[in-house]
């Protein structure tokens, strides 16, 4: 999945339809363990390339044949599965608009096999990320001006689509830095770690491809290293793989594995410390206000956060090893520690905050990559309470989501490819979801604790976290409701319609009950030197009075913000609404984040199994009742643990400011 076409789309996944047909994986036989490559094994097909200029691989002339996974798998009657290409399928030709397969997906797939070989042993698993490295380095552009880049599209009979329809950026795909050279570098890294003892000539073929896609990323990207810009006012790093921290960290992961291997590799240290850094740059904003410490994943927004491609906290406790550099952690401690016990409570790792809760479609993508993150900053940084916050993000494989229904099938190895809001699931099975649901369960796996708390935990009890007013629905205005001229801004997306205020013009909002302090924030368009004003209250009280006024545009896509903009105190308990005044210039409000100022989230499972985080948004110690028995842990604003206690019945513990608690039957 790359920004581009997802902002296109704001969809999870693309649906396609073709002709070609295929059974279901077959059930492996049932197994302690959790993941099971059966469905991934299916998606897999051969394609002999006749060559093409530019591109080759390890062998070619003695094994022509390359393995690819198809890019879709889309449900059928019966429990079968039809494997689909990208666009539009031509019958004449049997070429796609896009391709059959692609890099993305080829190279994490790899990465799913050669985690299961290393963890399993499996010489089945070893084969296949041999064959899939060697198609991988068929993709990638080996000699010209653009050596080193990848070519992300190929046809079923093995010829190379370098402009597809519709278009991906770069086009043609290998003439620039992409998303696609990233997670080659990805693959390449933990590929040569896994066959430096095994197969030492192999491993030598792919330290040069990776040296390759390294030099792509110095002449193209890192000429830039140590400049910063400003994106709506906010310092930026300009030196990230296509403004993105996220493609950038997954190029990470795979320079730390080869650093790790390989530690006289100066050159591949050097960029590992670099892209690095340029992740890191991204995090250590506010934690009390939006986005709540969470590391942001594209430096072209300081509005949107989006679950997909979130394993940047993973791949900066992978660097923070690997260089033995400890400053490359503290980003992600705060992200995990501050902005998932956020998102947990407000409903788990949704595919979009633009910068409210719009796109709350959820993939695996996005869950495995916040599961990973927190194993991994969590083991680097010595916060075993993280593993309490894994396993409550991975009990969405299992049930504990919004369908109530599993969306990972142990039996089989498929992981539907999305649920939406409403409860629906996408029953389709592509490759990027099989993928990712594999990677999960190898983590579990590899975390029995984590992964015994996970499974058990099926159904969601309870849940009472950052939630969505819209600012058309207020139950009292002089403005005007009007749709926005485009609900995407090119760097956020409108939630829906907008309320106007001019000058005296004021609004109510309608937030509930509650016996405890809320925390809001109005989310405004904020105008590049904007002059508008607002003053806020609750219950005769002010709580607020704000600026709507974006800094310098850098290079954003447009003059000024959407964002949300905190209250100075928090509305009271007992108020049930909050009221707004334009006191200067014209206010153009989008919605309202409200947040209680202790979250919850309950999860249950058969046989009693039970788990309960509370997260305090405070700006002072509270206390708060919890109900045995069981076991409640409680960890400060940093993720430290605190305090264990063994719970016979109702209790009270004390939450510090930004700190979380997990009570739990063992």
């Amino acid at each position: 999945m790359t920004r581009s076409s997802w902002t296109a789309a704001l969809a999870a996944t693309l649906l396609t339809t073709g002709t070609l047909v295929a059974a279901a994986a077959p059930p492996a036989d049932p197994v302690e363990t959790l993941a099971n490559t059966a469905h991934l094994d299916f998606l897999l097909d051969h394609a002999s390339p006749a060559g093409e200029p530019g591109h080759t691989t390890y062998r070619l002339a003695e094994e022509p044949e390359l393995t690819f996974p198809w890019t879709y798998a889309d449900a059928r009657a019966g429990g079968t599965f039809e494997r689909i290409g990208g666009g539009q399928l031509d019958p004449a030709t049997g070429h796609w608009s896009q391709g059959a397969y692609n890099a993305d997906d080829v190279s994490r797939a790899a990465v799913v096999y050669l985690r299961h070989w290393q963890q399993t042993g499996s010489s089945a698993s070893q084969d296949k990320a041999y064959e899939l490295l060697r198609s991988l380095a068929y993709l990638q552009t080996a000699s010209g001006p653009d050596a080193g880049n990848v070519v992300l599209w190929i046809q079923p009979d093995g010829e190379l689509n370098p402009s597809a329809e519709p278009v991906e950026l770069p086009d043609p795909s290998d003439s620039g830095p992409s998303y696609w050279l990233a997670r080659t570098i990805w693959a390449f890294g933990e590929g040569y770690a896994a066959f430096e003892a095994a197969d030492p000539a192999f491993a030598g073929f792919l330290r040069d491809r990776l040296r390759l896609a390294v030099d792509a990323v110095d002449r193209q990207v890192l000429t830039r290293y140590g400049e910063y810009t400003v994106a709506d006012g906010l310092r930026v790093p300009s030196w990230l793989i296509v403004d993105g921290a996220d493609a950038t960290s997954e190029a990470v992961l795979g320079l730390a594995a080869y650093t790790t291997a390989a530690p006289d590799d100066a050159a591949a240290a050097g960029a590992l410390r670099k892209l690095a850094e340029g992740v890191a740059a991204m995090g250590g904003g506010d934690p009390d206000a939006w986005p709540y410490g969470a590391i942001l994943p594209w430096a072209q927004s300081r509005s949107m956060w989006h679950a997909w491609g979130s394993q940047l906290p993973a791949s900066l406790a992978a660097a923070s090893t690997a260089l033995d550099a400890p400053a490359l952690l503290r980003p992600a401690v705060q992200d995990s520690a501050r902005f998932v016990p956020t998102l947990l409570t407000a409903g788990g790792a949704d595919n979009g905050w633009m910068p409210t809760p719009t796109e709350r479609v959820q993939i695996a993508y996005g869950v495995d990559s916040r599961l990973q993150s927190l194993l991994a900053v969590g083991e680097a940084a010595d916060r075993p309470g993280f593993g309490e916050l894994a396993a409550l993000t991975a009990a969405w494989y299992f049930g504990a989501n919004a369908s109530g229904s599993p969306m990972y099938d142990p039996a089989t190895g498929v992981t539907y490819d999305g649920v939406a809001a409403d409860g629906t699931i996408n029953r389709n099975s592509g490759a990027e979801s099989t993928i990712h649901g594999q990677l999960s369960m190898l983590a579990l796996d590899a975390h029995p604790e984590v992964r015994e708390r996970a499974a058990g935990l099926t159904d969601v009890v309870a849940r009472d976290g950052l939630r969505l007013v819209e600012a058309e629905a207020a139950t009292s205005t002089t403005g005007a409701v009007r749709a926005p001229e485009a609900a995407w801004t090119g760097e956020s997306l409108w939630s829906g319609s907008l309320l106007a205020l001019g000058p005296g013009d004021t609004a109510t909002f309608d937030l509930g009950p509650s016996d405890a302090p809320r925390l809001v924030e109005p989310v405004s368009w904020l105008p590049l030197d904007g002059t508008a004003r607002s003053a806020w209250t609750a219950s005769g009280r002010a709580v607020g009075a704000l600026e709507h006024r974006a800094g310098a545009q850098g290079l954003t896509a447009v003059p000024g913000a959407l964002l949300p903009l905190p209250l100075r105190r928090p509305v009271p308990a007992g108020a049930s609404s909050v009221s707004v005044t334009a006191s200067r210039g014209a206010v153009e409000l989008d919605a309202l984040l409200v947040r209680p100022d202790v979250s919850r989230l309950a999860l249950a499972g058969d046989d009693g199994a039970r788990a309960e985080l509370l997260h305090s948004a405070a700006a002072t110690p509270r206390r708060v009742g919890v109900d045995g028995p069981g076991t409640v842990r409680v960890y400060d604003g940093s993720g430290r643990l605190q305090t264990t206690r063994e719970l016979t019945g109702r209790t009270t513990i004390t939450l510090r400011p930004g700190g979380f608690a997990v009570v739990s039957d063992g």
